[in-house]
């Protein structure tokens, strides 16, 4: 059995109070980890701090803004994990170029500086392929890591579930207002969306074992779902009959195009980009497995968190 005691360990992670990094809190702290959570605001980290002991989880502030900022936050960490990343940019300071690839190669920087033994960097499933501006800031950020600290261990997720998810409950709730769902591209996209309970437990799993330094790793669920499937199984979840039109390619550009006037669009046409590739763990790829966990099934999870009657249809 792994062993996952971090007891006098102290472990950083950058962008602990997001979807995953708060279930990657969770887990350093049943491992015994103190962990210094960095973020912009720091009572936005205040709610961490119950996952684990008094003083055991830290907010840190920081900017973002300078690579001496960053390197004096690392000094004295036994691991570094990264888990930001932004899917709309919002201004200087929040564009993709900054915190997918500048921030990460300042963090793998420090790391080699400072001899953090350790470091964790979360990237995205199918950047290799896509040519959206998310997917190449990310795959920049990667190969910054590896060229400064060549035993980064990477982590790529397909699309993720879980309780508080963006992705499956923003769909539930278009689902009461909206009389149909349109299939960008015709809905053919292919996701293998995974449990980020699995991939929390995965940095911690590739934290113990010194065979995942210098790998990659490709974590994806146990199904392979195009974007109408995905639609059509949560129609079910909830009890609810929606027609899905397609809508081609170009429409949804339109359509984003008029968006992007939004403070916060719900489409833009990087993502339509975005999803013009394939969201799949390669057949050869190391993955949950080679970390020795067992990918969750989105029937065991997202009914239960979605919460909605699903005796009738409407």
């Amino acid at each position: 059995m792994m062993n996952t005691d971090f007891r006098g360990k102290v472990v950083t992670v950058f962008g602990g109070t997001g979807f995953l990094g708060r279930y990657i809190i969770d887990e350093l702290a049943s491992a015994g980890a103190v962990i210094k959570v960095v973020t912009r605001h720091t009572p936005s980290a205040y709610f961490l701090r119950t996952a684990g002991s008094p003083g055991q989880i830290v907010p840190v502030y920081s900017a973002y803004d300078s690579p001496s900022d960053i390197d004096q936050i690392i000094q004295g960490s036994y691991a570094v994990v990264n888990c930001l990343g932004i899917l709309i940019e919002h201004g200087k300071r929040a564009n993709f170029d900054h915190i997918h690839t500048e921030l990460p190669a300042w963090m793998a920087k420090a790391c080699t500086a400072h001899n953090v033994q350790r470091f964790i960097h979360i990237s995205a499933l199918g950047i290799d392929q896509s040519q959206s501006a998310y997917a190449i800031t990310k795959l920049l950020g990667e190969r910054a890591v590896q060229e400064f600290y060549p035993a980064v261990t990477i982590l790529r997720p397909s699309v993720m579930f879980g309780t508080e998810d963006h992705f499956f409950n923003r769909f539930a709730q278009l689902a009461k207002i909206l009389p149909f769902f349109p299939l960008i591209g015709g809905g053919k996209t292919r996701f293998q969306p995974v449990y980020v309970v699995d991939v929390a437990k995965s940095v911690v799993h590739a934290l113990c074992d010194i065979h995942s330094c210098g790998h990659i790793f490709e974590l994806g669920g146990p199904e392979i779902l195009t974007f109408k499937d995905i639609y059509q199984r949560l129609l079910g979840y909830i009890g609810k009959s929606r027609r899905l039109i397609p809508m081609p390619w170009w429409v949804a550009r339109i359509q984003a195009f008029f968006m992007a006037i939004l403070p916060c669009p719900p489409l833009t046409n990087d993502q339509i980009t975005s999803l013009q590739t394939d969201n799949i763990v390669a057949q050869d790829a190391y993955g949950l497995k080679e970390l020795g966990i067992s990918a969750t099934a989105i029937d065991n999870i997202v009914p239960h968190y979605l919460n909605y009657p699903t005796a009738k249809k409407d």
